[in-house]
């Protein structure tokens, strides 16, 4: 999938959907406050950094390896963010420079991801989230096994213990991890089933783990 084709799904009705709840649980879990900066890595489009940059009235940087995908935001979603090209392993961020940093189901696709956890801990003075996909989940006996499929081939799917794991020695606290998108097929059932809100059960394809760093 291109940039222009990322972009398109999450207008569909099936995207929206998707794209809405994991920005919803993203929100809540996060916490943002309005005066604070912003660092979105492996952002792509911007999908993300956008749907956070609303409510923000610090600086704002998306940061992404693929280059083309860092064109097609500036061209496309440039007014008040920062779009730059680098690796989630070696970020060309100052030490502790943003208050939050983000990466939302794109070290699912990077080699040494603790590494890049690591650097997210490093450059963030107050909290760090990591969306990812879930092993325990039904979306992955549909596209996640025998190497995935569609959009998902290649990709590392994660239990919700090896999701908590990354974090394990790291300056942080207070690690929590919620998930979303149970039903992935987004029909009316699956929008119910939502609404139900069982933070304890971690069985929904979207896994969120969020950590305060350590003072």
């Amino acid at each position: 999938m291109d940039a222009s084709g990322y972009e398109q799904w999450y207008a569909t009705p099936r995207g929206r959907w998707i794209g809405e709840r994991e920005l919803t649980l993203i929100h809540r879990l996060l916490a943002p406050r309005p005066e604070e900066s912003l660092l979105d890595v492996g952002c792509g489009t911007g999908y993300f950094t956008r749907g956070l940059a609303a409510g923000l009235t610090g600086p704002i940087y998306g940061l992404d390896i693929a280059t083309d995908w860092v064109a097609y935001a500036q061209q496309h979603h440039a007014a008040g963010i920062q779009w730059l090209a680098g690796d989630a392993r070696a970020l060309p961020i100052r030490d502790d420079s943003v208050d939050l940093a983000i990466s939302i189901t794109a070290l699912c696709f990077v080699d040494e991801e603790r590494r890049a956890v690591r650097e997210l801990v490093r450059t963030a003075r107050r909290r760090v989230a990591i969306g990812l996909l879930n092993r325990r989940s039904l979306l992955w006996w549909q596209k996640g096994r025998h190497g995935g499929s569609g959009a998902y081939t290649g990709a590392r799917w994660h239990s919700p213990r090896d999701a908590l794991a990354l974090f394990q020695g790291l300056p942080v606290r207070n690690v929590r991890m919620q998930s979303a998108i149970w039903l992935p097929g987004g029909g009316g059932f699956a929008r119910w089933s939502e609404t139900l809100w069982l933070r304890r059960l971690h069985a929904g394809a979207f896994l969120l783990v969020v950590a305060d760093v350590a003072s």
